[in-house]
């Protein structure tokens, strides 16, 4: 297949080229920058520079390209920008979607997030609404995520991806990420929320193989969703950070999400079924572990 990857320089985007070169596929792959660019180049893909928010350059691009797929995987996370983020879900995907209109382009793989689901007391699966009561900030990703997932629903293929919180390289969760200098701050609580992890390179597998499932919404986690209680302390101690002090409660929507849809009906199950290894192994010595 001719697919076109938006967001090849990102963190999930960095494992799926070399996973989709691997199978086959033919590659054109965008970055905003020149550096991106020729990265992607030296890697074997197909190289273009694209500003998303850009409409006559995305449908020109999506229109030289002739993709059979169009996977998104474009998001402004590295920076901890949500509302640049909510717009990229917003227009970037709006632009996407309707360039892919016009060139006939049936079928898209979008990136999404599996905690921005209603409050429960129980992982929420695929059927429980997304959270129309939520305050801002995340009232703003809550509704960014709605945009793309109704935008790519249009098309007659659609695959929407409802990844878990991801760690590895590029992530917030690697050795001097974000959570590293949070933790060290004292600013991450360890309270009884829950979070339903993934790692980049099984978010990567999902993305490839998702080329092939029927249309539809997915949860990709892993198999253990986790208090915060458990997992902080771990990840505070490998990287040297100050103990947390427990907090008692949590947020409603606080739930995490289950993966049985994935594993029962697509084939899908995640490499590492757990954060902890990765997580009681992090240290700024070690990073290339995440």
């Amino acid at each position: 297949m001719r697919i076109l990857l938006a967001g090849a320089t990102g963190a999930i985007g960095r494992p799926l080229l070399p996973l989709l070169l691997a199978a086959g596929h033919q590659v054109i792959a965008t970055s905003r920058s020149a550096e991106g660019v020729a990265a992607l180049g030296a890697r074997g893909a197909e190289a273009v520079r694209l500003d998303v928010f850009d409409r006559a350059a995305v449908e020109r691009a999506v229109a030289e390209a002739a993709p059979d797929a169009i996977v998104h995987q474009l998001t402004a996370l590295a920076d901890f920008d949500l509302a640049l983020n909510a717009r990229i879900r917003r227009e970037g995907t709006r632009n996407l979607v309707d360039a892919a209109h016009r060139a006939g382009v049936r079928r898209i793989v979008a990136q999404s997030i599996s905690w921005a689901y209603q409050g429960g007391d129980t992982p929420a699966t695929e059927s429980t609404p997304l959270d129309d009561t939520t305050e801002e900030p995340r009232a703003t990703t809550v509704d960014g995520l709605r945009a793309l997932e109704q935008a790519a629903a249009e098309l007659p293929e659609h695959v929407v991806l409802r990844y878990g919180t991801l760690y590895g390289p590029g992530t917030w969760y690697a050795p001097g990420g974000l959570m590293a200098q949070r933790l060290h701050r004292g600013e991450v609580p360890a309270s009884a929320a829950v979070s339903s992890f993934l790692h980049v390179e099984d978010a990567a597998r999902a993305a490839l193989a998702a080329l092939d499932w029927p249309s539809g919404t997915v949860n990709i986690v892993d198999d253990k969703p986790t208090r915060a209680d458990v997992w902080v302390p771990v990840l505070a101690a490998a990287l040297g950070a100050p103990a947390p002090t427990p907090v008692p409660g949590r947020a409603a929507w606080e739930r995490g999400a289950d993966n049985a849809l994935a594993r029962t009906t697509r084939g899908w199950q995640p490499g590492r079924s757990s954060w902890r290894a990765a997580f009681a192994a992090a240290g700024p010595s070690r990073s290339e572990r995440l």
